[in-house]
């Protein structure tokens, strides 16, 4: 089991909240950002996708990322950059162990990681 797991959690998301209580119930206590309220930088947000295995776009709730009423971004950057700045559109939750990352779409993903 890795030593460190982190979660981009939101308290108002069902998933999130179910994979939270999934990791406690496996003994894993992660570190918890709330990233609404304390949103990845650029950087943080290319290693997540780097983690995760998916291109940037990928990452982005379309629902939310519709609502914007915004262009879609030309290439990783420019999604990446428009994810820090509206944390509102990042797809939760995410989970990190080690060099590995995970969403929790369903909870029982993040598994294969902790």
């Amino acid at each position: 089991m890795p030593k460190h797991v982190t979660i981009y959690h939101n308290p108002r998301c069902t998933k999130s909240r179910q994979t939270l209580a999934l990791l406690k119930e496996r003994g894993v206590e992660p570190e918890t950002i709330e990233y609404l309220s304390d949103p990845p930088d650029v950087q943080t947000l290319r290693d997540l996708v780097a983690k995760l295995g998916i291109a940037a776009k990928d990452l982005a709730r379309r629902k939310e990322f519709n609502e914007l009423g915004v262009a879609a971004p030309a290439g990783d950057d420019g999604w990446l950059q428009l994810m820090a700045e509206h944390p509102r559109i990042i797809e939760r939750p995410i989970v990190v162990a080690g060099r590995k990352a995970a969403l929790g779409r369903p909870p029982e993903n993040v598994l294969a990681i902790v």
